[in-house]
């Protein structure tokens, strides 16, 4: 239980660190999905690991915990599916108000969202890498 929980965790290999990153993807999103309480833009990455990047303002999400809560349920959610979303570059905007929701719904919006997201990287053949690393023995 110990090694599974180190091997799944968040490393720097796997975020958007650098404005330029993020930059890219705000210019050349090529797949969106969003509902009321977020944002999901994504667009191919050559070094073919998923990378998230996070944004959760102060304006949209005024308090440090909520703000907090909101990016840990994100990167989980990503974490999870880190496997299926190999390929991309991901950037997810929390949107105003979605603080007040339990997290619950907020996990409910997320997976459909991701679920969208992959529909639609795999239509324009984005995302094969996800659907071969399930399939093999």
């Amino acid at each position: 239980m110990q090694q599974q929980a180190a091997t799944s965790g968040f490393p720097r290999t796997s975020r958007l660190l650098q404005a330029k990153d993020y930059r890219a993807v705000f210019s050349n999103a090529r797949h969106k999905a969003s509902c009321r309480f977020f944002l999901v833009l994504a667009i191919p990455d050559e070094s073919g690991a998923a990378r998230l990047g996070l944004v959760v303002s102060r304006k949209n999400v005024p308090g440090a915990v909520q703000r907090n809560r909101l990016k840990r349920l994100i990167r989980e959610n990503f974490r999870r599916r880190q496997t299926q979303l190999c390929g991309a570059s991901l950037v997810v905007l929390a949107r105003k108000g979605a603080h007040r929701h339990p997290n619950s719904a907020l996990n409910g919006k997320l997976n459909k969202l991701l679920d969208d997201l992959l529909g639609k990287m795999r239509s324009t053949g984005a995302a094969e890498c996800g659907t071969a690393s399930r399939e093999s023995p």
